[in-house]
């Protein structure tokens, strides 16, 4: 119990020490939110595209979690459609920022990259459970466990299971079962989740690995692509497959 405490708590408490002694952000208002160059202009890029980014949340809370969102554009589209989910304003929010924009002041990290033909193919289904999306009402909007932003990406990726997407352990909410269950199928289909409302919870998968959750802060290992999942602090080892076809 012990070990596992420290394990849980020692990562977070670096990544406090580095928000308070170095990585502290300007204020909210004034942060900057201009692209961060992640993606070409979309004219020079005609093919399909989807990507997932994840950046450091606002404030004290980056300390803990990273905000994701998902940006969509289909062949020939002259523009990308940024998604995200957000507590003021429409919940789902379209376009309200730049597609890899900085989230105020943290730059993002490309966490999901699809391209060319595979985008195309998987553009309807992320549009679909994107519409289709259980908790988009004024309200449903919960920071802790959920649903909150990264409920809502998790909740995109369940339904494209083709991305084998894995979204950062420090993406707090995507353990709550906004689907009403407590245990179900990965969404890579290669393992099975436990979850105790979004409190805790365990996942087994083999594109996912194993990751305990203990009231939002993740602790595992992926085997398949080395690499230890620290809450806090994220993910340290290799990087995860992006499927970039």
């Amino acid at each position: 119990m012990l070990l596992l405490l420290l394990l849980l708590f020692g990562p977070i408490s670096v990544s406090a020490a580095d928000y308070w002694f170095g990585a502290r952000r300007d204020s909210w208002q004034t942060a900057d939110r201009s692209s961060a160059g992640l993606l070409p202009p979309p004219a020079d890029h005609p093919e399909a595209l989807i990507r997932v980014f994840a950046a450091r949340t606002v404030r004290w809370r980056g300390i803990f979690a990273v905000h994701c969102w998902l940006v969509i554009k289909p062949r020939g589209a002259d523009r990308y459609t940024r998604y995200d989910y957000t507590a003021w304003g429409e919940p789902v929010r379209v376009n309200g920022f730049a597609a890899d924009g900085r989230w105020f002041g943290a730059a993002p990290e490309t966490v999901v990259a699809v391209n060319g033909n595979a985008a195309e193919r998987l553009i309807p289904k992320l549009q679909h459970a994107i519409q289709t999306y259980r908790f988009r009402a004024h309200g449903d909007y919960s920071a802790w466990p959920g649903p909150n932003s990264n409920t809502f990406v998790q909740a995109a990726l369940d339904a494209v299971p083709e991305l084998q997407g894995v979204l950062p352990p420090t993406a707090i909410g995507k353990d709550f079962p906004y689907h009403g269950g407590w245990v179900g199928l990965t969404p890579s289909r290669t393992g099975l989740w436990l979850s105790l409302g979004g409190y805790a919870g365990l996942t087994m998968g083999w594109i996912e690995g194993v990751e305990i959750n203990l009231l939002g802060a993740v602790l595992g290992v992926d085997i398949r692509r080395p690499a230890v999942k620290l809450p806090g602090i994220g993910r340290l080892g290799l990087a995860p497959n992006m499927v970039t076809a």
